[in-house]
């Protein structure tokens, strides 16, 4: 199936194919997952949660799609990020609503721009960012 990439926000068809292939990708590996796509404006277009994923995981694949599209890059990211700061800015970010500053969140980009986020939460961080990058492969089958 080819799907079109949206040129300002991932259309419904494109976030849910994301969504799938993360989900093949965590079946594979045996884990049990939860699967967000927000659009640029972190508004939820596609979600998914596999039979037993951890219900907290809920909240935080969403707001790890989320922060991963306000800030434009990958949650795993801001470990990095922070320890170019103050004290203040380390311990006060992390602590702002919707903020995930730990693996799993990745933008979603067309064409040189920012559309959107996804992000996967229940397995490990690493497992986690492999769930998101597998949805992120449904770009190479868009036209």
């Amino acid at each position: 199936m080819r799907i079109s990439v949206p040129t300002q926000t991932p259309h419904w068809e494109f976030a849910s194919a994301m969504v799938q292939a993360a989900v093949h990708w965590a079946e594979e590996a045996g884990i049990r997952v939860n699967v967000a796509v927000v659009d640029a404006g972190g508004n939820l277009v596609s979600f998914l949660r596999m039979p037993g994923a951890f219900l907290h995981s809920i909240d935080i694949a969403i707001d790890k799609a989320y922060t991963a599209a306000s800030f434009g890059m990958p949650t795993s990211g801001w470990t990095d990020a922070l320890d170019k700061h103050s004290s203040a800015v380390r311990d006060g970010i992390p602590m702002r609503p919707r903020m995930v500053c730990f693996g799993g969140g990745l933008p979603i980009e067309h064409e040189g721009r920012l559309i959107g986020g996804i992000g996967v939460s229940g397995g490990s961080e690493l497992e986690d960012e492999a769930c998101a990058r597998a949805g992120l492969t449904v770009m190479a089958m868009t036209t």
